[in-house]
């Protein structure tokens, strides 16, 4: 499905997108890689969705440079469009036409398409096939508006909330489904309100707030030794925390909150995990009730934007 082009999938360099007086991209640089996983987030009216949908070739921004597989969606749109497919939050189906009549019409107007019949199986769509589309259920739309965006092999494809209302069998299938894209090349840009869902599968995420690019990085990366990164243990009160500080790694700390409770802060990690529990037993610590959070992706983007991804 995929190709071997160089350059990125998507670059947009200062790109500016304004609504009257109301500017929605604001100077936005974002690169995607080829045969990549990206995710985009944002919360509601951060810009997002104007970014991806002139990239989509529906929006017409107002200043700076996008390119999407190396042309001008704006200006070479009808070159484009074959190459890419899209997703829509809100389906995009005929409400008359039946769910397999709809994506096998899709896999005509092109000239390599997939299987539709095999996304049928893989997608769990053969009980709703000949329901038409206004009566499917808001899962069923879902697992179909998926269907269609790749039936035609895209070399890029653009998925809106490819999982909302979905039952965890059927997001599974999504998420196989688009690891399958990634293996065989396909660049995949994904805007979800599931964290959960980002950090497995993206390979890049992009947060964007305010019309502009404010963080992006891996998952690992944009949640590597952050602030909520927390050890917590129980011991008697009044532990030496000068010397337990001393112990700890650069970038770590340590504190009591309420007596007898302690909390570790830094990266942790099976290396800070050791170097408390081995200063624990050289002073004669018996720790008790040790337990580990480590900063998310989700306290990554509340630390940024201040605001939930909803």
């Amino acid at each position: 499905m995929g190709n071997t082009q160089a350059g990125p999938a998507v670059e947009a360099v200062g790109l500016v997108k304004r609504y009257g007086r109301t500017t929605a991209v604001d100077g936005l640089d974002l690169t995607i890689d080829r045969g990549s996983v990206t995710a985009v987030l944002g919360p509601n009216g951060a810009g997002k969705t104007t970014t991806i949908e002139s990239c989509e070739g529906y929006r017409v921004p107002d200043a700076g440079r996008l390119r999407v597989l190396g042309l001008d969606p704006a200006a070479q749109g009808a070159a484009l469009r074959p190459r890419i497919g899209v997703m829509l939050q809100g389906g995009g189906g005929y409400p008359g036409a039946r769910a397999t009549e709809m994506l096998r019409h899709m896999a005509r107007l092109y000239a390599h398409p997939l299987d539709p019949a095999m996304l049928v199986e893989r997608l769990g769509l053969g009980r709703c096939g000949r329901t038409p589309y206004r009566r499917l259920s808001g899962g069923q739309k879902q697992r179909l508006g998926l269907a269609m965006a790749v039936v035609g092999r895209p070399e890029l494809v653009f998925l809106d909330e490819p999982t909302a209302g979905l039952d965890p069998q059927a997001r599974r299938a999504a998420w196989e489904l688009i690891r399958e894209l990634r293996a065989d090349g396909v660049s995949v840009v994904l805007t979800t309100h599931l964290m959960d869902e980002a950090e497995e599968l993206a390979d890049q995420v992009a947060i964007i707030d305010a019309g502009r690019v404010i963080a992006s990085g891996s998952p690992a990366e944009l949640s590597r030794g952050g602030r909520g990164d927390v050890l917590r243990f129980s011991g008697r009160a009044g532990l030496d925390l000068a010397s337990l500080r001393a112990a700890l790694p650069q970038g770590s700390d340590a504190a009591e909150p309420t007596p007898g409770h302690y909390r570790v802060t830094g990266d942790v990690g099976p290396r800070l995990l050791a170097t408390v529990t081995a200063w624990c037993a050289q002073h004669g610590v018996l720790a008790d009730r040790i337990t580990t959070r480590r900063h998310s992706l989700e306290d990554v983007f509340l630390e940024l934007t201040g605001r939930e991804l909803r």
